[in-house]
């Protein structure tokens, strides 16, 4: 029998041998970590030859890295990993990046870089050097570094001085990236700290929810975590979350919400309601490409009153004519529209507990017909170890052997997101069975599950009412 790492190599070979056969047939190239990163170097991912066996070239080497690295090395990479947050969080905050875009392919030295961002040449190197040994920077000749394929990610495409004078603005207009990097690394870094003390805490479970977070008992607060952005002094985090959450909206496909349902099924004048829509921003591409459909979007009404001005920028005669509707509504609160084809979540249950989403899909169920379709879009977590249901939605997009069957650390995203969630929510990201389970005691049943290719955790959710009667 082959070993483990003769099988893992054998399955890189093939995957590599499968990665060139797309690449050279449509006509694109593996993106050279070198360079600087642009939208185009992911030209490659659109087939899907190409991003499924990407895929297992990643996930197969990480794998491979933890069979043949000597065991404490594995556990100290984990153990450690704060300190490589810490060495990005310095170069973040000092603008090394954006130093490094005007430098070029040569680099600079790291005592001309401290001469821009004022820290200590010396440490600074440490930090980079310790960055440049997992991929992120690259250190040219000694002591001289540049911006590589990773580390251009952070830049916000602002000048030195830009970034000195107007330091709110530092994520105003850029990828979103170097926003959700900060979100990460600051608040969420510093409530992981906190997380065991959380949940040896004996009167946690006591506590209301959103009010005991392990974030809470870092910044010794009894604030939710959006009270606590609202806070004066909290501006930079307040800017800089709201960069994130739209850069994370950017790192959707621009047609994801037309593919999350059969929308040319409904009739016309169909009712179409995004429940805790925010600004309706995921509805536009659905406005714009089915202009019959009535589409109602609810949120609070300081959001609402935000997205009444984003749709009278971008597209004014949905408002106008009555096409587009927004609407203030609390979703544990009775759901005042009736009559509706489609209700609408985008990652909206993982911000909430279970008891908290079992009311919101309760809210909903009442609402509804029999014919009233629900479609959730958030993520559905795999299992590490293979289902042994081969019908169950959860298996589709299970790694092929010997690799782990979340596809192990490739799937490292969407952990991070699961651990961000309960750091500053105490909330989660949940597999499907939890979904299901969710779903059935609020009165649905599951009709379909799609998922998006490449992806192994985010699900498109579809399903419709129990022959039951729910009542709060």
């Amino acid at each position: 029998m082959s070993s483990e790492v003769e099988h893992l190599l054998d399955t890189i070979t093939r995957a590599v041998t499968s990665l060139k056969l797309a690449c050279s047939a449509d006509g694109t190239t593996i993106p050279d970590i070198r360079e600087p990163f642009e939208p185009s170097s992911e030209r490659f991912r659109n087939n899907y030859d190409a991003l499924q066996a990407a895929r297992v070239i990643g996930a197969a080497a990480l794998q491979l890295e933890a069979v043949v690295a000597p065991p404490q090395l594995v556990l100290f990479q984990v153990a450690g990993g704060f300190f490589k947050s810490m060495a990005l969080r310095v170069c973040l905050e000092s603008h090394v990046t954006e130093i490094l875009r005007d430098a070029g392919k040569e680099g600079m030295h790291v005592r001309d870089i401290a001469k821009l961002n004022g820290q200590d040449p010396e440490k600074l190197a440490r930090f980079l050097r310790y960055l440049c040994s997992n991929h992120v920077y690259k250190e040219v000749s000694p002591d001289v570094f540049a911006n590589n394929r990773v580390s251009s990610l952070l830049d916000t495409k602002k000048t030195i001085n830009q970034l000195r004078t107007t330091p709110l603005e530092k994520y105003k207009n850029s990828n979103g990236m170097a926003a959700l990097a900060g979100h990460f690394l600051d608040e969420c870094f510093k409530g992981a700290a906190y997380a065991w003390e959380f949940l040896n805490d004996p009167t946690t479970p006591q506590a209301e929810e959103h009010l005991a977070t392990p974030l809470n008992t870092a910044y010794n607060t009894h604030m939710s975590y959006f009270d606590f952005l609202r806070e004066e002094g909290q501006g930079m985090r307040r800017l800089r979350f709201d960069s994130c959450m739209e850069g994370m909206e950017r790192m959707q496909p621009a047609d994801v919400t037309l593919n999350a349902f059969q929308w040319s099924s409904l009739p016309k004048n169909s009712k179409v309601v995004d429940v805790g829509g925010g600004v309706g921003n995921v509805f536009f591409p659905l406005a714009a490409g089915f202009p019959d459909l009535k589409l109602v979007v609810q949120d609070l009404p300081n959001v609402v009153n935000n997205g009444k001005n984003l749709w009278t920028e971008r597209m004014p005669t949905a408002l106008e004519s009555g096409q587009v509707t927004l609407e203030a509504h609390n979703f544990f609160d009775p759901q005042p529209q009736k009559d509706v084809s489609v209700f609408f979540l985008k990652h909206v249950l993982h911000n909430w507990s279970d008891s908290s989403c079992i009311i919101i899909l309760k809210r909903l169920r009442d609402a509804s017909n029999s014919s009233t379709r629900l479609v959730i879009m958030d993520s559905a977590m795999p299992y590490v170890c293979r289902s042994q249901e081969n019908s169950n939605p959860a298996s589709a997009d299970e790694a092929p052997e010997p690799l782990l069957a979340n596809y192990g650390a490739l799937n490292e995203m969407s952990h991070i997101l699961d651990m961000v969630m309960f750091v500053i929510l105490n909330t989660q990201e949940r597999t499907y069975a939890h979904l299901d389970r969710l779903l059935n005691e609020a009165g649905w049943t599951v009709s379909s599950v799609r998922r998006k290719p490449g992806d192994a955790a985010f699900v498109q959710i579809e399903a419709k009412p129990l022959n039951m009667q729910l009542k709060l």
